[in-house]
């Protein structure tokens, strides 16, 4: 378990053995489920925005439609597809006295088990985490530009939501990779002192 000054902490995914255990390495989509899901809410969301004016005269409804499926989505990606398909999960919890603290895991597999995220469902996460975010900036950019204003605040709100799940699973993958960097670093330098000592000893035996 480790903290940072910031009040985060890395830690494994304790409770995704069941998902994995035994299972090598596969491209093939092994939770089709959540993978389906990962995409569903949040692709559902654009096309309603952009087409249902399209379809319906009332903003209202088309408001309550997108956020939503935003609301969906965010929970979903947060809670489930992170976990199932590339073993990440993140969340925010209030200590006895009051301090918010961010908890972010990673499933870390033992050496037995190889690696046990599958490549296509993996691609289909980090797609999907990442190419939609950047739709809602545009659209935030294009509704402020146009004077849509009474769509900025649903444009907001998928910017913000889907935003916060890019920076979770962000900061979940960094600290796993800060994690692996920090043990590659120990280990290369203990190797280096162990062949400058061996190198002493030798030239002192000389």
């Amino acid at each position: 378990l480790l903290s940072s000054n910031d009040d985060t902490e890395d830690v494994s995914l304790f409770d995704a053995e069941e998902e994995t255990t035994n299972r090598p390495k596969k491209s093939k989509i092994r939770h089709p489920v959540a993978s389906f899901f990962h995409l569903f809410f949040r692709v559902s969301a654009i096309i309603v925005y952009l087409l249902c004016e399209l379809f319906s005269s009332s903003f209202i409804a088309c408001m309550v439609t997108i956020i939503l499926l935003l609301s969906c989505d965010f929970w979903a990606v947060k809670n489930v597809t992170g976990r199932l398909m590339v073993g990440l999960r993140w969340w925010n919890h209030i200590d006895e006295d009051g301090k918010s603290h961010w908890v972010f895991e990673s499933r870390k597999a033992s050496p037995q088990e190889g690696k046990t995220v599958s490549e296509a469902e993996s691609r289909i996460f980090w797609l999907g985490l990442v190419a939609c975010p950047v739709l809602w900036v545009v659209f935030a950019f294009s509704a402020l530009f146009s004077f849509r204003v009474k769509w900025l605040a649903v444009v907001i709100m998928g910017v913000v939501l889907q935003g916060a799940n890019l920076y979770g699973y962000i900061r979940c993958k960094v600290g796993s990779r800060k994690n692996l960097t920090s043990m590659a670093t120990t280990y290369l330098g203990r190797q280096f002192l162990r062949q400058t000592t061996g190198d002493t000893q030798t030239s002192s035996g000389e």
